[in-house]
């Protein structure tokens, strides 16, 4: 890269491999910022992103209007590393909200409930998330084929639980849900989306 470029990482990494990559750029004269992304395949189609940055505030200024192009919400969360470890967050939300709709979706089969007319109402309250919207359709009829694998989501996973260790955070349900993602891949759902969770309630 020559002097004054900017290297936009969008890749979710370690927020260790992220630092180390500011100051690799900054020693050759150049600005990098750790932007990893959210919205799975249907936003980076749809140019719907929201990309979480880590890096200088002027650095980030120049590159905003570019990260702008394919996404819908770009913030700075702070210094390098910092956007990656806030896709980690993202991705403990994430694992926790999939689990839970696993398993209310197969809580309502198992009582007997029509699962679209359940949803059509408890989307209206405070139950209510993106996963939910988007994913009880294809979860109750155990379709798979969405976007991100959980290949990916584990190697997430084990970063961010490693993160964990580092900075004695507590995170017992994202490590449970880790082992409930490395069952699916025993079940041969290595390239399924993340919402096959509900794959292992229902297998007989």
């Amino acid at each position: 890269m020559k002097p004054g470029a900017i290297y936009i990482d969008n890749t979710t990494a370690s927020s260790t491999l992220a630092r180390e990559l500011y100051q690799a750029a900054k020693e050759r004269g150049c600005g990098s910022l750790d932007a990893p992304v959210s919205g799975g395949q249907a936003g980076a189609e749809n140019g719907q992103l929201t990309v979480m940055v880590g890096g200088d505030e002027d650095v980030f200024n120049v590159a905003k209007p570019v990260i702008s192009c394919y996404a819908k919400m770009v913030g700075l969360m702070g210094s390098a590393g910092t956007g990656q470890l806030t896709k980690m967050v993202n991705q403990v939300c994430l694992a926790g909200v999939v689990q839970g709709l696993a398993e209310a979706i197969h809580f309502a089969k198992k009582a007997g409930l029509e699962v679209e007319r359940v949803i059509d109402v408890i989307s209206k309250g405070a139950a209510q998330s993106w996963q939910m919207e988007n994913r009880y359709k294809t979860m109750t009829s155990g379709q798979f084929d969405f976007g991100f694998a959980v290949d990916w989501m584990r190697k997430d996973l084990a970063m961010i639980l490693e993160e964990a260790r580092k900075n004695g955070s507590k995170l017992p349900v994202t490590a449970l849900i880790d082992q409930f993602y490395a069952e699916v891949q025993a079940m041969g759902g290595r390239r399924w989306d993340t919402s096959s969770l509900i794959a292992r309630l229902d297998r007989e």
